[in-house]
């Protein structure tokens, strides 16, 4: 027996492997900028930095996964949407310190590659990089027999961008008085899933049905893929557009991920009324039971994505994203924070 039948039947197909590369080369090639010296096929990829557009460059790099969506991915057989969710995870997180994403890689791992399912997940990839404006120019496929269960993989990402150091944010001039402005989520996006998948459990539904008030069926709507605001927000900046800190809304919801982008000495007081929250937050917390600021520190509730702003540009900030397309809400304020308290978030509106 050959050595490649021997792999093969160990579990590893070289031939399997070598079609799939195949295939995420032409799907990569749709993802192409002229700043792209090698892609993939290679030992590497190779990205040449414009040093006229950037010349005090700062490189931004993030790496994320999907979680246990994926389980969700898996019951329904539905692999097309996983790669925009896991470029999302990604890509907002580098745009919080205002750089522009630059080029992808993506890492996904099986038990044994189904060539089809892997071109999937790497086209939906491909798409999250489109959306984002950043090349795909590399990735690895591991095949690891016994490592996951027939059918299933898992899957990261990672995220290169740059920003002039002049043109950073940071949150450091963020003072009372500013505004906080959310953009809207496409749904739960990519995290508390865990307790997703539990309460659907325990619901008695299935992926299929449509709970009473819904358009679409539950596995549907919980598939629908992160937002990527890179375009509307780097639009928002080129414009001239102050924007004094912002942040994405993942684990940990807006209770924690909004602190983040605070210095010290002051809150975010947000109003859980600024916003209407959609169907799936509210069948989740009402399946749940737990009250909504409970709810806002596992997901985001309907707001993907956060901004703080000059009082004197708010308006102007949610003209300009609008126009671009986004749904824009003032969820809230700058407060000054309790003395000795580190900054955090303070919800109003808990009735919800």
């Amino acid at each position: 027996m050959s050595g490649a039948k021997r792999y093969k039947a160990a579990g590893v197909d070289i031939d399997a492997g070598n079609a799939a590369a195949k295939r995420y080369a032409e799907i990569a090639r749709r993802t192409a900028r002229p700043e792209v010296l090698a892609g993939i096929g290679g030992f590497a990829g190779g990205f040449a930095l414009d040093l006229r557009k950037y010349p005090e460059p700062v490189l931004v790099a993030g790496t994320d996964g999907v979680g246990t969506k994926l389980k969700i991915a898996f019951a329904l057989g539905r692999h097309d949407t996983i790669g925009i969710d896991c470029v999302a995870m990604c890509v907002n997180d580098i745009l919080v310190t205002g750089a522009e994403p630059l080029f992808f890689l993506d890492y996904l791992a099986v038990g044994r590659l189904d060539v089809e399912t892997a071109a999937a997940v790497v086209r939906g990839v491909a798409q999250g990089c489109a959306e984002a404006g950043c090349a795909l120019i590399g990735g690895e496929t591991a095949e690891m027999p016994g490592m996951y269960a027939p059918g299933e993989y898992d899957v990261a990402g990672f995220a290169v961008g740059v920003v002039n150091r002049s043109d950073m944010v940071d949150g450091r001039d963020i003072r009372p008085g500013d505004v906080v402005l959310g953009l809207a989520s496409s749904g739960v996006h990519a995290n508390g899933y865990s307790l997703v998948r539990e309460l659907v459990a325990s619901s008695g539904l299935t992926w299929d049905d449509v709970p009473p008030g819904w358009d679409e069926p539950l596995g549907e709507v919980l598939l629908r893929p992160t937002r990527i605001y890179v375009r509307t927000v780097l639009g928002l900046r080129a414009a001239g557009v102050p924007v004094k800190g912002m942040a994405h809304i993942t684990g940990g919801g807006l209770v924690d991920n909004v602190p983040r982008c605070l210095p010290p000495g002051v809150a975010a007081k947000i109003s859980l009324r600024a916003w209407p929250l959609p169907p799936v937050f509210r069948w989740l917390v009402a399946e749940s039971g737990m009250s909504l600021p409970e709810a806002a520190r596992v997901w985001n509730l309907g707001i993907g994505y956060v901004l703080v702003v000059d009082p004197a540009a708010a308006a102007a900030a949610e003209a300009r994203l609008r126009a671009a397309g986004e749904t824009v809400y003032r969820v809230g304020e700058i407060v000054p924070a309790e003395p000795g308290a580190a900054p955090c978030v303070v919800i109003e509106g808990a009735d919800g």
